[in-house]
């Protein structure tokens, strides 16, 4: 089977992604200026970090090591809540994700890898999800013998905007802060697991140590392993790509 991210000489602006991207940022700073100047509630902060864990544990664990790498097995309650929760993280589907990331595996610092580091820190971070590239799932088929997988695909959209945002409010309601848990447990949630995954594509690929291989530009760091649940020993993951123990 042919490992190949569909090329495009000039990429069209992915106009939805970038004022999704922009929104993201300007709720979450507007969450923290409610929270500062406005109403603060430590069961939304609580909240907030709570959901922060839950979304980042079901990409890590779940889009990454479970779906894209295939390191273990899971019942389909724990595969559910990695799709439910993987929806909410904003990331797509998984079944693209884990095309992609296997894409980026086997076509690392290459043109075809669809953040190569070679094409700048700024267009590793966050500059590739400014362009729109051909659906890509040609690479993770196997996982659609998988119906839960088929229903997070045909479902994406409101389980994202459902899990993400609408859940998180409607439990602040329960106390009072409706607004708060939209903006903090759903945007700057968000926001804060955005850049910690945009981290290892860009500072994991260009800071730290290369103890395992000195093949690719990926390296372990401890500040972004921290951010992301482990994910940034990124160097050893490069190496051995199918241990379930990345952190």
């Amino acid at each position: 089977m042919q490992l190949k991210y569909p090329s495009m000489k000039r990429p069209a602006v992915y106009w939805e992604n970038i004022l999704f991207l922009a929104a993201t940022h300007l709720a979450g700073l507007a969450g923290i200026a409610v929270a500062v100047f406005s109403h603060f509630s430590l069961w939304t902060l609580a909240l907030s970090i709570l959901w922060l864990a839950l979304c980042m544990l079901s990409t890590t664990g779940g889009y990454h090591r479970l779906f894209a790498h295939r390191t273990y097995r899971a019942r389909p309650a724990l595969r559910l809540f990695y799709l439910l929760f993987g929806a909410a993280s904003f990331q797509g589907p998984a079944l693209r994700w884990a095309s992609d990331h296997r894409v980026h595996h086997a076509l690392t610092d290459e043109d075809d890898d669809p953040h190569n580091i070679r094409k700048g820190f700024w267009w590793a971070n966050i500059g590739w999800l400014f362009y729109r590239t051909p659906e890509n799932t040609a690479q993770s088929r196997d996982l659609l013998a998988d119906r839960l997988v088929r229903f997070q695909e045909r479902f994406y959209l409101p389980l994202a905007v459902l899990f993400g945002l609408l859940l998180p409010s409607a439990i602040a309601w329960s106390w009072g802060d409706p607004l708060g848990g939209l903006l903090l447990a759903g945007f700057l949630r968000l926001l804060v697991q955005y850049h910690a995954t945009f981290a290892i594509n860009s500072v994991a690929h260009t800071i730290g140590r290369r103890p395992y291989s000195t093949t690719s530009s990926a390296r372990d760091s401890f500040v972004t392993a921290i951010l992301t649940l482990g994910e940034g020993y990124h160097n050893y993951h490069h190496r051995f790509p199918g241990d379930y123990r990345n952190g």
